[in-house]
């Protein structure tokens, strides 16, 4: 060959190697490419093109409405003239961590996110153009890390028809045909009843499904993504009982998304129908396009939710009895635990069967109250909201009335005001004409402080609840209160055990004065509660103290006219003590307090400063290679500030948090948070404290037990030292 029509080949051989597809990019488990299903770009012509996401095993992006990851976004930058539309998502699937929980919609595997691109009708046939597109993801293992890739792709403009591109456009073919279909022959319709939304699907004669085929996807969040969704089936209907979602569009007018299929010719099912009207005059019918997925496996993943027998039932219903039992040893119950001692002192030597009763009442209040909170919580989660153990004190106001009612007792108990009792000499006895409504009241009582505690067993009892049916969750809040109710059914049921406690005396009256300062930290608990609840208001809490203001001075009125002095030495001795505390108030005043705390440091220097949690701040971290410490806690739980008093005090926690350069971040559950409770529920938990530990080279995170010590978190930053150190 001459050497001038070699020259003559050169540009046809570069131009042949421009229109070659640019290499995959790959960030984390991620793959990713711009892949066309043309060869070649006409002028003024729509043509397919798709984001193609391969993933390594295990590994998961999402969806549009993901749950509780980021879907997946793509950002164009096209020549002048040029136009793209959205992305075209194909059917997700349920995502599930190892434990079974779901934690949103997504892909695994590959899969192809098509957009459909308009070029201009001016193009110049024989030139060549160039597609750059930026996509963000979230990919998530036991853990997730955001992924982004800048992509292109350069195509030959031609002004005949194109032909599929040799490569990718009968794979592609094959992925539009997985797209949701509006297919001939479905009637849908779709009416809301307050929390539920009811899908009627009518598919046609001798498709032969079944209940545990389906599962609906909604679009734009209305429906709860992580609630069973029950199916009934009615003659050739299927009818879906859908939660809606509280953090959904209130004002939704219509059912957008998809009704996923495990068998059959179509894969999904678009819907987008109005709420309340029929939907099989609304929608046109469409044929469906010829498909691949015929014998098509059943996804494993639309089955049945609830549809598995509870594993360990008798187990976990021990470890229910057991945790409610050892709740009389937490904090939380301690004020009401020594109201309930005064009146079994009081009834030392009294009549038995008055003794049994008492301690029977005292029991049925404390398993009305259980039975109340559980009723509450099941029927609160069966409509779509995220609540747990402790879910009342999220509520300000509930909030407010116990610190009303606390108040009350201790001032009662200080003496400022008496009812129903006698304080006539110094063997009175305290409770002989209290009556049964005392004893239910305070089992009542009992029960509601007793929340924001989490004695060991119970947290894993309170977990299994989430997966259980509601009548053996029932039945597990009734062992918890039968074991809280035990010690005083003892006591009550067995009187003779009665004469290892006290007899009544002039202490009596002493002992319950001291027993109203219980009360009055656990208002002060409340009011903090109250402050967490209420700091985006500057007015709440001083509403909120100047109510328990008044509500003290009610009681001062009350109990003025009645109020008994002692002798002058007992007075002097009382004004000293007061003058002493008054002392040091004033000091503490002089110095400057209150004042924010400092920062603790010891050692090498460890400041602790808790960050605000969120899954992006900890996706951030991990990419970063950083240690990091989580802490589920709410103000009104008292076993999450007694972990972080005994934890964060200790200087070699401190010490070792310094070595190791570890980040806290705080998920504060104090108000209703549904993304917190997300979270919780992807461990299977929920309840608070709930404490772990993330290390780079670690899939998963290191957890922590409910109850802390400085030697169980210094072992736990121990075990990750050699991931962290790679």
């Amino acid at each position: 060959m001459k050497l001038p029509a070699l020259f003559c080949l050169l540009p046809a051989c570069f131009a042949g190697l421009s229109f070659l597809p640019a290499a995959p990019v790959r960030n984390g488990a991620i793959e990713a490419e711009l892949v066309p299903a043309v060869a070649s770009v006409q002028p003024g012509h729509a043509f397919d093109i798709a984001l193609r996401l391969a993933h390594d095993p295990h590994w998961h992006t999402y969806w549009v409405n993901p749950g509780t990851g980021l879907p997946t976004t793509i950002k164009w930058t096209l020549p002048p003239g040029w136009q793209a539309g959205g992305i075209q998502w194909p059917v997700p699937h349920v995502l599930q961590d190892a434990k079974g929980a779901i934690i949103g919609n997504g892909y695994d595997g590959e899969v192809f996110l098509f957009v459909a691109l308009t070029p201009p009708p001016d193009l110049a046939p024989g030139t060549s153009v160039t597609l750059k597109a930026t996509a963000d993801w979230l990919m998530c293992l036991e853990s997730c890390v955001p992924g982004t890739a800048a992509l292109h792709l350069t195509l030959p403009v031609a002004s005949d028809a194109p032909a599929p591109d040799p490569v990718w456009g009968a794979k592609l073919a094959a992925a539009r045909g997985q797209l949701p279909h509006k297919p001939d022959g479905w009637l849908l319709a779709a009416t809301r009843a307050d929390k539920t939304v009811i899908l009627t699907a009518h598919p046609p004669d001798g498709a032969g499904f079944a209940a545990a085929d389906f599962r609906f996807f909604a679009n734009d969040g209305l429906i709860a993504y992580d609630q069973p969704q029950p199916v009934s089936v009615r003659g050739s209907e299927f009818v879906f009982e859908l939660p809606v979602d509280d953090a959904g569009p209130k004002d939704a007018t219509r059912l957008s998304g998809v009704l996923a299929l495990a068998k059959g010719n179509v894969p999904g099912i678009r819907v987008d129908v109005p709420l309340g009207a029929a939907a099989a005059a609304q929608s046109p019918k469409f044929q469906v396009p010829g498909s691949t997925t015929a014998g098509a496996t059943p996804n494993p993943e639309l089955r049945t939710l609830n549809s598995e027998p509870a594993r360990g039932l008798v187990g976990t219903l021990v470890l229910a009895f057991l945790g409610g039992l050892i709740l009389n040893l937490m904090p939380c119950v301690f004020p009401v635990l020594g109201i309930k001692i005064l009146g079994f002192v009081n009834q030392a030597g009294a009549d038995r069967r008055k003794v049994k009763l008492h301690g029977l009442v005292f029991a049925l209040g404390v398993l009305t109250s259980s039975w109340v909170l559980a009723g509450l919580m099941l029927a609160l989660r069966a409509g779509g909201k995220q609540v747990g153990w402790g879910f009342q004190l999220q509520e300000p106001g509930v909030v407010f009335v116990l610190a009303v009612v606390m108040l009350a007792l201790a001032l009662n108990l200080s003496g400022l005001f008496e009812v129903g009792l006698s304080a006539v000499g110094a063997g009175a006895q305290l409770q002989a004409k209290s009556g049964f409504a005392g004893s239910f009241f305070t089992g009542v009582l009992a029960t509601v402080v007793a929340t924001p505690c989490s004695a060991p067993f119970l947290v894993t009892a309170l977990s299994a609840s989430i997966t259980l049916p509601p009548a053996v969750s029932l039945v597990m809040f009734t062992l918890i209160g039968l074991g809280l109710a035990t010690p005083y059914l003892v006591l009550s049921l067995f009187p003779g055990s009665l004469r290892f406690l006290p007899r009544p005396g002039a202490w009596m009256e002493t002992f319950k004065q001291f027993m109203s300062f219980p009360l009055y930290l656990t208002v002060g608990w409340l009011v903090w509660v109250l402050a967490g609840q209420t700091r985006d208001n500057d007015y709440a809490l001083l509403y909120v103290l100047a109510g328990l203001t008044l509500v003290a001075l009610a009681a001062w009125f009350y109990g003025r006219y009645a109020q008994a002095y002692g002798k002058p030495l007992r007075q002097m001795i009382g004004r000293g003590l007061a003058l002493v505390l008054l002392g040091l108030l004033g000091a503490g005043l002089l110095t400057g307090w209150p004042k924010a705390p400092l920062p603790l440091q010891f050692g090498t220097g460890y400041n602790v400063t808790w960050q605000k949690w969120s899954p992006t701040a900890v996706a951030k971290l991990r990419a970063e290679n950083r240690v990091v410490y989580v802490d589920f806690t709410a103000r009104w739980c008292f076993t999450c500030q007694t972990n972080k008093a005994a934890v964060f005090s200790s200087k070699a926690v401190l010490d070792a948090l310094a070595t190791k350069d570890v980040v806290l971040l705080k998920a504060d559950w104090t108000s209703r948070d549904p993304e917190i409770t997300a979270a919780l529920t992807s461990f299977n938990r929920n309840a608070v404290p709930f404490d772990l530990i993330y290390a780079p080279g670690r899939a998963e995170p290191v957890l922590l037990p409910e109850l802390l010590t400085a030697d169980i978190v210094l072992h736990a930053l121990e075990q990750i030292a050699p991931a962290a150190a790679k």
